[in-house]
């Protein structure tokens, strides 16, 4: 209870300055609510219950958790439930893996529509900055899909493009220098599965994590395929990937176009296939924002502060090219 209310109930204050009009009591174990209205009622105990969740996972919250669940769940009062087919998830029931003493489901309105979109459409496109869920919430279905034996295949693929660094200053033979533009995917795999359990899989071929340019010239049947990073594949590597789809397969391309690292001149994928692929039954986009982030609340200011920066310079930047 001391986690859950903070030092001098600074986190249960933060909760009743939120919503004023309504009362919220600490009495030994129990939370007691008073509320007029029905929906602030909902609002308040769901903010609760996902602070009562995150004080039993890291044992303590801070207010700064506090502000974010508050950010988060008041921001997506008006999801709606998710649908997750075959994966034995109804109505209400949102939550996508059990993972050891954890579990992962969508946390705002946005993230609601990414997981029903992937249960409803076997090529998605997820698009959107960093720390919004994209990877992580694909990872997880993908492992759903591989428990329940929806599929018999997972392949994670990443372009190994540079971002500032050089492949070539990296130690050791060519998969030891790819090996680092691959942890993002393999640190969702561990937090998700057990390590000797995922390195069975691997050992296995079950699960793969892979550069994309190893994805040319196989096809892929009974399997979830994720792209990462997708914004740094050129427009023939997109087009080999999602080429490479066979019959009961699934594949999520996650991105963000205000991070492409390719050569001035070189086209990226995730964009023309975002101008080529709008329309198709059974392809979806799916668009994150800033107020998707769930990452540490400092990451939502400095992505505000680039975009402020970058728009103030645009101009500058077009009279530069100009002259």
């Amino acid at each position: 209870m001391l986690s859950f209310t903070g030092v001098n109930d600074e986190n249960l204050n933060l909760l009743r300055e939120r919503f004023p009009e309504s009362k919220i009591v600490i009495r030994g174990e129990n939370v007691y609510i008073r509320s007029e209205e029905d929906k602030e009622f909902g609002l308040i105990s769901r903010i609760i219950d996902e602070l009562i969740f995150l004080s039993k996972r890291q044992d303590r919250i801070t207010v700064d958790d506090v502000r974010l669940v508050i950010d988060l769940i008041d921001d997506g009062s008006k999801e709606r439930a998710v649908r997750l087919n075959g994966n034995g998830i109804t109505d209400k029931s949102d939550i996508i893996l059990y993972n050891k003493n954890d579990f992962v489901k969508p946390r705002t309105p946005t993230q609601i529509e990414y997981c029903n979109s992937i249960a409803e459409n076997d090529i998605i496109f997820a698009v959107g900055p960093a720390g919004t869920g994209k990877t992580y919430l694909a990872v997880a279905f993908a492992v759903a899909a591989l428990k329940n034996k929806q599929v018999n295949k997972i392949v994670l693929a990443r372009p190994a493009v540079e971002a500032g660094e050089s492949l070539g200053f990296l130690p050791g033979d060519l998969s030891e220098k790819i090996d680092p533009y691959l942890k993002p995917l393999f640190d969702s795999l561990e937090q998700m599965l057990p390590y000797e359990k995922l390195k069975g899989y691997m050992e296995k071929s079950i699960i793969e994590i892979v550069p994309l340019a190893y994805m040319r010239g196989r096809t892929l049947n009974n399997s979830f395929v994720i792209l990462d990073e997708a914004q740094n594949s050129t427009a023939m590597q997109m087009k080999m990937f999602l080429t490479r789809l066979g019959p009961n397969s699934k594949a999520v391309i996650t991105g963000d176009v205000t991070q492409i690292d390719l050569p001035q001149r070189e086209l990226s994928g995730l964009m023309q296939a975002e101008e080529i692929l709008q329309g198709i039954e059974g392809v979806s986009f799916v668009y994150f924002n800033k107020g998707d982030v769930v990452r540490h609340r400092l990451v939502k200011e400095i992505i505000n502060a680039y975009e402020k920066y970058n728009t103030e310079k645009e101009p500058e930047n077009k009279l530069k090219k100009s002259t």
